[in-house]
């Protein structure tokens, strides 16, 4: 991979939906830097689409984004996927997974990202968890700041305390979530801005932006199905100023519309980059295990 600031890929990215893969054929490495694909989606598939997945990833550099892998919940780790994962990695030379600091199974999938309650005793589970299938990639990944809606029972810390702890005893990489810190601020009453400010700048490896849905004046959807809104493009905009820019990816996962619309919201990540490119940077020391 063709990367900087020890960061796993570089720029502004762009995810792949199957459902958009011929209209996304056409794009160049001058519109789009690197994309993103949940690997649950490209495990074992062959035949047209697994070729034309082969003709992307030859073309750009990726990064995976988990969607199954339940790192917080109470069921034992599914270690065939992450095995499986590994095998798509080589297959397709991509360096870089990630997944939520959420849980979504216990005994069956329940279909949504719920939160791990913030206790000590979860960081400890939930690490040794992330520790786990960091030793069957052979290779650092990266946790995502995830939305949610009521907190888990019995919580006895705060979320920017937990998310820290538990990069901090995994030695894992942090996905910094634009888009879920504001709607987390929203929901749960806290200044976007302050939050941020708080992860750790060592840790992030990339970054995600997306738009949202509003429920109400104060509850946010996390739906990744409209267009990023001015309030998160500024806190954006803060997110580069405070910690430097980090390669950052549009996701758009339904209501998709026409790409040259997507392509002018990575052009705004790109902008945003661009402006803070010369401002002064925290060294990032992620490691490629």
């Amino acid at each position: 991979m063709n990367t900087d600031n020890n960061h796993p890929v570089n720029g502004a990215g762009l995810g792949l939906r199957r459902e958009v893969i011929d209209d996304m054929a056409g794009l160049g490495n001058d519109q789009i830097d690197f994309m993103e694909v949940a690997p649950e989606n490209w495990i074992g598939v062959g035949g047209a689409y697994g070729k034309k997945f082969r003709a992307f990833t030859e073309r750009f550099d990726f990064v995976l984004h988990g969607l199954s892998l339940s790192i917080g919940g109470p069921s034992a780790l599914d270690e065939e996927l992450v095995k499986a994962i590994g095998r798509l990695m080589r297959e397709h030379g991509i360096e870089f997974y990630s997944e939520h600091l959420s849980y979504c199974s216990d005994h069956g999938q329940l279909y949504d990202l719920l939160p791990i309650p913030f206790t000590e005793e979860a960081v400890h589970y939930t690490a040794e968890r992330i520790k786990r299938v960091q030793d069957i990639l052979g290779r650092q990944i990266a946790m995502e700041n995830a939305s949610y809606y009521t907190p888990a029972p019995g919580g006895e810390m705060q979320e920017i305390d937990f998310i820290k702890a538990v990069l901090d005893e995994a030695d894992c990489c942090l996905l910094l979530d634009v888009n879920n810190i504001y709607v987390n601020s929203i929901n749960h009453g806290y200044d976007a801005v302050e939050f941020m400010q708080a992860l750790p700048a060592e840790r992030i490896a990339y970054g995600h932006i997306a738009g949202h849905y509003n429920e109400a004046d104060d509850l946010i959807i996390d739906t990744h199905g409209a267009d990023v809104v001015e309030n998160v493009w500024q806190l954006l905009d803060k997110t580069y100023q405070h910690f430097g820019v980090f390669p950052t990816l549009l996701e758009r996962d339904f209501n998709i519309p026409p790409i040259a619309e997507l392509l002018t919201e990575v052009d705004r990540i790109k902008q945003l980059q661009q402006k803070w490119t010369a401002a002064p940077v925290n060294k990032n020391e992620y490691n490629h295990g």
